[in-house]
């Protein structure tokens, strides 16, 4: 059974020391972050978001998991995509804010990486960034939110996809492809194809712009809803499970690789459930948040982690006027992040795929760090007005 520990978002008081930044350090405290980066070369895997989002880890959070690997004797560096790193200054991530350089995984054009072979559906070779692979510690710092091809975006996500290349990432989220989901022969006529195509809200089924009697299915707008199956012939068409989670499997296999290129010990994971928004932060943007603010995660143990935190929001109902009015959702459809991604998006898969990969454990206990405790007597807590 591995620790995760917890900093919550609620406070008891109105206190600074009180607040997630604070509970954070608590954390990584407890994780002897310090005492572990001596002479390492630190890599702090985080998304730089795109374009006008702003619901990605706030720089105040970054700036104090670089202070404590420079306190500790650390070298530092942040590290993203090239895509993010060319436009971090736009949300805030430099240098100056961060306290350390930030550097693509991949360098500039995406060249510097190196290759691991392993099969698994249409992937025949996982592309790692080199500079990831330079970096002798990591810290998995991730922000918690949902996700449209999995439904939920944390540790196991931001190295997945964040620390391979353009390639891989493409190859990954095709694997939903990867078993026949269309049989046009059992479905020769036209004007019922464009019915099943009208019949979904979503627009996840198209033409397939490749085969005149073809359809084809985007699984990352897909809710599962089933209108689609009530108009195709029996057997023309399939929404199984397997497509959805083949994704998530690539996932963990990617998370394996990346995490086989560092030493036992040498690395941390830390998510950030804060400002949740329903998709990924790569779509550019931020939208409502979805869930109330939760609060700080860390750990060891990445499956541990993420299971930690998924348990953390079940509990919780879906801010419905949070979602962006194209959206759906079905309330019975079990976790909150499948009320908004439909019920075939399991976000626990990817931990049960990590877990049977040796990643970690699911079982796990939570330390919280400063359980919030009503005061016996509020203090002065607002700020005086000047004196003239």
């Amino acid at each position: 059974m591995s620790n995760v520990y917890f900093g919550a978002a609620r406070q008891g008081s109105l206190s600074a020391g009180e607040t997630l930044p604070c509970k954070l350090d608590l954390i990584l405290d407890r994780l002897r972050l310090r005492d572990r980066v001596q002479g390492e070369t630190v890599a702090p895997k985080m998304h730089l978001g795109g374009n006008v989002g702003y619901s990605t880890i706030h720089p105040v959070f970054v700036r104090r998991v670089v202070k404590a690997v420079r306190d500790g004797g650390g070298a530092p560096f942040v590290c993203d995509t090239s895509h993010g790193c060319q436009s971090a200054a736009e949300r805030g991530y430099t240098a100056e804010t961060l306290g350390c350089p930030i550097y693509p995984t991949g360098g500039l054009d995406e060249k510097h990486f190196s290759i691991h072979r392993r099969e698994f559906l249409n992937i025949r070779e996982w592309r790692v960034g080199g500079a990831i692979q330079e970096a002798s510690f990591l810290v998995d710092l991730a922000h918690v939110k949902g996700h449209p091809s999995c439904g939920f975006g944390g540790a196991f996500k931001n190295l997945a996809l964040g620390a391979m290349m353009g390639p891989t990432r493409s190859a990954m989220h095709d694997t939903n492809q990867f078993e026949r989901y269309w049989f046009p022969e059992r479905c020769p006529d036209g004007e019922t194809r464009r019915r099943i195509v009208e019949s979904c809200p979503l627009g996840a089924l198209v033409p397939d712009r490749d085969k005149p009697d073809g359809l084809h299915l985007h699984y990352e707008p897909c809710n599962q809803c089933g209108r689609c199956l009530r108009v195709a012939p029996e057997g023309a068409l399939f929404i199984r499970r397997e497509n959805f989670w083949a994704f998530q499997e690539a996932c963990a296999i990617a998370t394996h690789t990346v995490l086989s290129t560092f030493q036992p010990g040498k690395s941390v994971f830390i998510n950030i459930a804060n400002q949740i928004t329903p998709v990924c932060d790569c779509f550019g943007f931020t939208g409502m948040s979805i869930l109330p603010d939760i609060g700080v995660f860390g750990s060891d143990d990445i499956v541990a982690v993420d299971t930690a935190t998924l348990d953390c929001i079940a509990p919780h109902m879906v801010f419905a006027d949070g979602l962006p009015l194209e959206m759906e959702a079905q309330p019975d459809a079990g976790h909150p992040f499948q009320v908004i991604h439909g019920p075939y998006k399991d976000p626990y898969k990817v931990c049960e795929y990590g877990e049977s990969l040796g990643l970690g454990s699911r079982r796990y206990e939570l330390v919280d760090v400063m359980p919030a405790r009503r005061p016996g007597r509020a203090g002065a807590a607002y700020i005086p007005a000047a004196q003239p």
